[in-house]
C-alpha cells in the first residue's frame, strides 16, 4: 500500500453542499435513444396526453425527455434528501484483506435510511409531483418490499394515500417489511388478489401462483385508472426513475474525484434497472462522450435472467397486459420466477435505457445463482459489518469474483459496486440459507421459450 493510498479513509463522506442539485439525464448523451413506449392498442408511441392518465404530469415530461442533460431537483426534494444524504462511499479494506487481493474495492452504501435502500431517492420525487398536482394518492407494486417501504415513507411525509400491491410470496415471507409499510399508513394487498379484475383473471388462469412484479403492476395500474385522484408510480424500469436515482452515481463520482480515484469497473445488481442505472449514470455519460472508459457489469439472478437469456423486443411491462409496451430485454410478461427464488430482482424485463446500452455493447451482464449470492452476502457481512440486502449481494458476488481474479493475475484494479440496502427484513431467506434449505433454480430454455412465444405482435418485430 502506497503512502497515497493510506490517506484514503474507510468512509469518504461528502457535505450537504455535495448533494446533487440536478438529476443527470443519461439519455441526453445516448446516440441511440431508448425506443419509445407504445400504446398496446394502436402500436404507436404513447403521447403525453395518453400517459397522463396513468402517471403524474411532471413525471410524464421527465419520462419523455431524452434531450435535456440536467434537470433541476426541486428545493423541497433537496431538503428531504438532506435527512439521509449524502450517502457514504466506503473503501472495503476488511474485505480486501480477507480476499488477499491487490484489488481496491469501494461500495456506495444506500441503506442509511429507514426504508433501508436506494428506493427513497425516487419515492420522494414521485410523491412530491403527485402532491404538487393535487392528487389524493398513488398506487404501486412492490416485490421484495423495499420500494413499497420507501414510498410509504414519502407518502406519509407528504400526507398522500398509498395503495400497495405486494408480490404474494414476498408478502408471506417478509411480514416485517409489510408492517413497516402499514405503520407509515399504506394499504398493503398480496398480489395477485381478488380485489381487481386483472387479479381475478390471473388467479383463474394460475390458481397456485405466488405472484410476480408483472402481476402486481397490473393490479396497481388498474386501481389507479379506475379511481379519481390517483395515479400510478413505479419504483424501477422507467426512465424517470433512473433519472432520480442518478444522485447515487453523481455522489459516487464526486467522492472518487475528491481523492483522484478512477474506477476500472462498476458493478450493480439488476432487476428492473433503477439502482444500476443510477449508479452508472455519470460514468456511462463519460463513456458515451468519449471522455473515459469503464467496464460496467450488470448482475442478475440466474432464476430471472432477462439480460443474459432474454429477448430484445417490445413487451408488456405487466402480466395482465394492460400497461404500455416497452422495448427491453425480456423473458416475456407471463414469466414468473420460481417461488424458491428469495433474492429479489424478480421483474421479467429490464429498463429500456439499460437495454439499449447493453444492446449497443456499452455494458455487460452476468447471471449468478442464489446460493452463491448468499455465500457472498455472508462473507461480506462477517468482515464489513453490514448485513446486505439479497439484491445488493448479487453485485457483491461479482465484485468478490473480480477481486479474486486480480489475486490470480496480480492486477490492481479498482472496483466500485452498489450496496443498495440492508437485509434485515430478509431473514427468512437468510434462515433458509443458514439451514441449508436454499436451492438454486434456473429456468429451462423451454420455460423461457413458452413465455417469449406470447410476446405481443408489433410491426417490425418478428
Amino acid at each position: 500500500m502506497s503512502n497515497n493510498e493510506t490517506k484514503i479513509p474507510y468512509k469518504i463522506y461528502l457535505s450537504e453542499d455535495d448533494i446533487p442539485k440536478k438529476w443527470y439525464n443519461l439519455r441526453a448523451d445516448m446516440k441511440n435513444k431508448p425506443a419509445p413506449l407504445l400504446n398496446p392498442g394502436t402500436g404507436k408511441p404513447l403521447t403525453a396526453e395518453e400517459m397522463s392518465g396513468i402517471f403524474c404530469e411532471e413525471l410524464v415530461a421527465q419520462e419523455l425527455d431524452d434531450t435535456t442533460p440536467y434537470i433541476d431537483i426541486p428545493q423541497e426534494i433537496q431538503d428531504f434528501y438532506k435527512m439521509y444524504r449524502p450517502a457514504p462511499l466506503v473503501r472495503a479494506y476488511c474485505l480486501e484483506k480477507a480476499l488477499d487481493t491487490p484489488a481496491k474495492i469501494y461500495y456506495k452504501f444506500e441503506g442509511n435510511n429507514t426504508s433501508g435502500s436506494h428506493k427513497l431517492n425516487s419515492a420522494i420525487a414521485q410523491a412530491y409531483y403527485a402532491k404538487k398536482q393535487g392528487l389524493k394518492g398513488v398506487t404501486t407494486e412492490t416485490g421484495a418490499g423495499q420500494w413499497g417501504t420507501a414510498l410509504s415513507m414519502a407518502c406519509a411525509y407528504l400526507d398522500l394515500d398509498l395503495k400497495v400491491y405486494m408480490v404474494k410470496v414476498s408478502y408471506e415471507q417478509k411480514p416485517f417489511r409489510r408492517e413497516v409499510m402499514r405503520t407509515y399508513g399504506a394499504q398493503v394487498t398480496p398480489s395477485p388478489s381478488t380485489t381487481t379484475e386483472v387479479g381475478r383473471k390471473i388467479l383463474a388462469e394460475f390458481p397456485d401462483t405466488t405472484g410476480s412484479l408483472g402481476c402486481a403492476i397490473s393490479e396497481a395500474v388498474e386501481v389507479a385508472v379506475k379511481n379519481d385522484g390517483y395515479r400510478y408510480v413505479l419504483g424501477s424500469v422507467l426512465n424517470q426513475v433512473l433519472l432520480h436515482q442518478s444522485v447515487i452515481g453523481l455522489e459516487t463520482k464526486t467522492a472518487l474525484d475528491k481523492y483522484g480515484i478512477k474506477p476500472d469497473m462498476i458493478i450493480g445488481c439488476a432487476g428492473g434497472g433503477s439502482n444500476l442505472g443510477g449508479l452508472i449514470a455519470p460514468f456511462m455519460g463519460e463513456k458515451l462522450r468519449g471522455e473515459a472508459d469503464y467496464q460496467i457489469i450488470a448482475v442478475e439472478p440466474a432464476s430471472c435472467p432477462s439480460f443474459t437469456r432474454g429477448t430484445y423486443a417490445y413487451d408488456f411491462c405487466d402480466t395482465g397486459m394492460i400497461c404500455p409496451l416497452a422495448k427491453m430485454y425480456t423473458l416475456g410478461s407471463s414469466f414468473i420466477p420460481s417461488a424458491n427464488h428469495a433474492g429479489g430482482l424478480r421483474f421479467h424485463g429490464m429498463s429500456s435505457t439499460l437495454s439499449q446500452l447493453y444492446d449497443d455493447g456499452l455494458m455487460e451482464a452476468r447471471s449468478v445463482e442464489q446460493t452463491e449470492v448468499f455465500k457472498a452476502a455472508e462473507q461480506f457481512a462477517r468482515v464489513e459489518g453490514i448485513l446486505p440486502a439479497p439484491e445488493s449481494s448479487h453485485a457483491i458476488r461479482v465484485a468478490i469474483d473480480e477481486a479474486l481474479k486480480c489475486k490470480e493475475t496480480g492486477e490492481e484494479k479498482t472496483i466500485v459496486f452498489g450496496l443498495t440496502g440492508t437485509g434485515y427484513f430478509d431473514m427468512v431467506a437468510y434462515e433458509k440459507f443458514n439451514d441449508g434449505e436454499m436451492t438454486d433454480y434456473i429456468p429451462t430454455d423451454e420455460d423461457i421459450a413458452k413465455s417469449i412465444a406470447k410476446l405481443p405482435k408489433v410491426p417490425g418485430q418478428e
